[in-house]
């Protein structure tokens, strides 16, 4: 009824190369004629009710063939994906070889596939990883220096913004800031009670200390993870499909857009800016799209071998914050993107316990 065989190409692309038979092909015909004279309009007749062998004295002969074959193929492309566990993620690029009525239907198609992925030990990367910290990093300690820099910099963005008065030298011209003199506010019990619920600068002092040191910790495991996730992207083998880069540079502009956006400007003013064109743009961070698509398919082997999910009341408890937060949100696909959040931390807290 249907002879197929499939090959593998390069970029995890498959080909798959078929007949089916004349009989099969030929009992499509009905089905393409109702179809279209849905769409055909005759003198006389309503849409829809045009009698079959009017309808085939209207139309082209290579019109029909095309709806035969394809409603032939809607119907058994899912069938052909079944039987050969291709694991399609593309639409596919369908060619006809050979069309004529009362003879096989000859097609070629192409899609895109999830890829083999070869991983090295992980496991043993993410223990050699860790034991190349650098001891700064294992022991976080919060210094004199560290406490008085931040606030420091939490009295300068408190800090009244004074004009100078007439007098600034011309050589304070090249800086526009030049006539602006801060004033910073003394640091004393009443400053720290209006940053919030501080009984004093001894209280601000302590609570500060701990949340420097808590940023640092966080910056040190992030570092970590960076760490390790891309020593296991750099020896693992993946035949990349070029499906998953182009998704991946989608998102990177599409967040760069909507960033521009909030700011008040538009892209298009942007790039002239720039003096790049979105083509570009895409050349430029192809890499870095390369590497994201690589590191979410390693993610995904890595949660199968080890069989590690995300919690289901977290993922209820996520998708409800969401929901909350973005009003128009689906609730799908915040299911989908709270799925993977939770389950991408289990992974990275995998490796980090090796």
């Amino acid at each position: 009824m249907l002879k197929t065989t499939v090959k593998k190409l390069p970029r995890s692309i498959v080909e798959i190369e078929g007949e089916l038979e004349a009989e099969v092909f030929e009992s499509y015909l009905d089905k393409a004629l109702k179809k279209l004279g849905e769409q055909v309009e005759v003198p006389g007749f309503r849409k829809g009710k045009v009698p079959e062998n009017i309808l085939m004295s209207q139309l082209p002969e290579s019109k029909i063939l095309e709806e035969m074959a394809e409603l032939a193929l809607a119907d058994h492309y899912p069938k052909i994906i079944e039987e050969h566990k291709i694991d399609a993620i593309s639409r596919p690029e369908v060619a006809i070889t050979k069309l004529a009525r009362k003879n096989p239907l000859g097609f070629k198609i192409l899609t895109s596939v999830l890829p083999e992925i070869k991983l090295p030990d992980y496991k043993k990367l993410a223990q050699k990883t860790k034991k190349d910290v650098p001891e700064a990093d294992k022991n976080i300690t919060v210094s004199e220096e560290d406490l008085e820099n931040t606030i420091a910099d939490i009295r300068k963005s408190r800090a009244p913004k004074v004009h100078m008065a007439e007098g600034v030298e011309t050589s304070d011209i090249k800086n526009p800031m030049s006539d602006v003199k801060e004033e910073l506010p003394e640091f004393n019990d009443e400053f720290v009670k209006n940053l919030g619920p501080f009984k004093d600068v001894a209280d601000f002092k302590e609570k500060l200390k701990e949340n420097i040191k808590l940023e640092k910790e966080n910056m040190a495991r992030e570092k970590l993870r960076l760490n390790i996730v891309e020593k296991i992207v750099d020896v693992s083998e993946i035949d990349l499909p070029e499906i998953l880069v182009e998704i991946e540079l989608d998102k990177i502009l599409y967040r760069m857009e909507s960033d521009i956006t909030a700011m008040g400007l538009k892209f298009e003013d942007y790039l002239k800016h720039l003096n790049k064109t979105r083509e570009a743009l895409r050349k430029d961070f192809r890499k870095d799209a390369e590497k994201k698509a690589k590191l979410a398919l390693i993610l995904n082997e890595i949660a199968k071998t080890e069989n590690i999910t995300a919690d289901v009341e977290q993922v209820e408890k996520e998708v409800k914050e969401i929901l909350e937060r973005y009003k128009e949100a689906d609730p799908e696909r915040a299911r989908i993107h709270a799925e993977n959040i939770l389950t991408n931390e289990r992974i990275f807290q995998f490796l980090e316990s090796q």
